[in-house]
């Protein structure tokens, strides 16, 4: 597939979570994917700390890089991202994603337009219980959201329909704000549930078991395609003003 950069934002995209690969062989993995028809690699690290749960850091993902020409599309479930954002571009990251929950708002500006600075996505992530407004005022740092369908520290948890409403309210101020920002969705993504985030308005899927545990990943990811691809956002309809008279 080569480096992926901007897409339109009716072309889906499909992000395989490596956090359900086989640990024991990582780079055979992301390889894999790719001869699958992956579009993004989607990486999870996570601290232990701003979520229950320990992956992997810099050095992993620096020892993957050759592996795959896949977008690493990265996404750090850690406090204070911050402080190890050089790390993350240095080994091969080319889109990162940051939890507004877990960063300073003070630096928050200044570490976004870093990422873009140096070439990359920069992207801005909320949990389940965080509203989606709480993005709003990021959008035009950004080339996309993350809307969490489950709560983030674990793989294999059912998706929460309930986050269809702010992935739409997302969409909706998009559309009126900054058009090409690209709308993620992560958490039991399945070609069941698929269908229902691509109506609210996501374009970009993470999905792990449906991918990495199906007897046939290359024909799960050509289904989750098609699956999206039959769901199509369509912007609200307003009212009209009224016809002048006179």
């Amino acid at each position: 597939m080569g480096y992926t950069t901007m897409h339109d934002m009716h072309e889906k995209l499909i992000a395989p979570s490596i956090l359900a690969g086989d640990f024991a062989r990582l780079g055979a993995e992301a390889a894999r994917m790719e001869r699958c028809g992956a579009d993004w690699l989607h990486l999870d690290v996570m601290d232990g700390v701003f979520v229950p749960n320990l992956t992997f850091g810099p050095p992993v993902i620096a020892a993957l890089r050759p592996h795959t020409s896949l977008f690493f599309d990265v996404h750090l479930m850690i406090q204070r991202p911050e402080r190890y954002l050089d790390e993350f571009l240095a080994a091969g990251a080319d889109g990162l994603t940051l939890h507004r929950e877990a960063c300073d708002e003070a630096g928050l500006r200044q570490t976004l337009r870093k990422i873009r600075a140096a070439g990359k996505r920069a992207a801005l992530s909320v949990k389940p219980g965080t509203p989606g407004e709480a993005l709003f005022p990021w959008l035009e740092e950004l080339d996309m959201v993350l809307v969490m369908t489950v709560e983030p520290g674990f793989g294999g948890q059912a998706f929460l329909e309930g986050m269809l409403p702010k992935i739409g309210a997302l969409r909706t101020e998009i559309a009126r704000r900054a058009p090409g920002i690209r709308i993620q969705v992560d958490g039991g993504i399945s070609a069941e549930t698929i269908a229902l985030a691509g109506l609210a308005g996501a374009d970009c899927f993470v999905a792990g078991s449906a991918v990495f545990r199906a007897e046939d990943p290359a024909e799960a990811i050509r289904r989750l395609r098609n699956e999206a691809d039959r769901s199509p956002w369509e912007a609200p309809e307003t009212e009209s003003p009224p016809p002048k008279t006179g």
